[in-house]
């Protein structure tokens, strides 16, 4: 071989490993629950100087194999009607070729091929191939489990809270929420994937759970969950240490803090003691000793709150 002859070869080389062609790939095997929804994954590789010329995808069942979706030049078809409304494959994804089927039938089990055939620059054309088998099952509803909202299960009464119970199966599932714990009769609260309160009350502690049932098969109870409804949290600030040190280890501050019009004089003193932070609602206690108009000012408080 000549040094002109590998040179040729070499520019050949580069062309040909340039000029990749298009590979198919899926799965051979979908399991899709009864009036759920499955994919069938088939996935292709980009070429340069290969454009997509034809989609399909056809159904093999019963020894008889007919076209479910092609996808030309001229749009998408469905040509099955028991399909129309229920298939479909992406339309701005460029290599994915999958096929959506929803609301699955038995009928829809089968062998699924999907085509994909291109046109190269010189008018020549390459055809893959991939099948996938599907077995569509009646599901029955599994164990449900409970999922508490943001606060969780011990939660501030007067606070919102949710409990929500989560099933797979063939759909649609049927939930139930009830009440009641060990060694007593479980009471219906309601008939919704979820338990919501707009303000828990201490009433409503105690111990919960729910069940799953889908349209096949027995239903299915979650495990027992207890919410806990805890006082309502007030927060009671001070600006430094030595303020915390002039109210004394055994006072107590009042539920709800000072008004400010309970003491109008301390307000307009320039030995202030006392003084309430609108923006954080939090309580300043000064060093001039004026222990006793704090007292005061929180018992009236207390006095002023007592239920009757």
């Amino acid at each position: 071989m000549e040094l002109g002859d590998a040179g040729s070869y070499f520019m050949a080389h580069s062309n040909a490993k340039q000029r990749a062609f298009p590979d198919l790939s899926g799965v051979h095997w979908v399991n899709g629950t009864w009036m759920g929804s499955t994919t069938l994954p088939c996935t292709y590789t980009l070429s340069e100087g290969f454009t997509l010329q034809t989609l399909s995808w056809s159904m093999e069942r019963d020894s008889s194999t007919s076209t479910v979706f092609r996808r030309d030049d001229s749009g998408d078809h469905i040509f099955l009607s028991r399909f129309r409304g229920r298939v479909s494959v992406p339309k701005h994804s460029p290599g994915d070729a999958s096929l959506l089927i929803e609301n699955l039938e038995i009928p829809d089990s089968g062998r699924y091929t999907c085509q994909v055939i291109w046109r190269s620059g010189n008018n020549s054309s390459m055809t893959k191939e991939t099948t996938t088998t599907v077995k569509v099952l009646k599901v029955p509803a599994s164990k449900p489990t409970v999922r508490a909202g943001e606060r969780g299960l011990a939660v501030p009464a007067g606070s919102s809270a949710s409990l929500t119970c989560e099933a797979s199966g063939s759909p649609p599932l049927r939930y139930r929420w009830f009440r009641g714990g060990p060694g007593e009769a479980p009471r219906l609260l309601r008939s919704q994937p979820e338990l919501a309160w707009g303000s828990l009350r201490p009433s409503d502690a105690g111990t919960y759970f729910c069940e799953a049932e889908g349209r096949v098969g027995a239903a299915q109870r979650s495990d027992a969950v207890e919410l806990v409804v805890t006082e309502p949290l007030y927060e009671v600030a001070f600006h430094s240490s030595t303020d915390v040190t002039g109210l004394g280890t055994d006072v107590k501050a009042p539920v709800k803090g000072l008004r400010k019009e309970t003491n109008a004089k301390s307000e307009t003193s320039n030995d202030t003691s006392i003084m309430k932070d609108s923006s954080h609602g939090s309580i300043s206690v000064g060093k001039n000793h004026e222990y006793e108009n704090l007292m005061s000012a929180m018992e009236l408080e207390y006095e002023m709150e007592k239920p009757e």
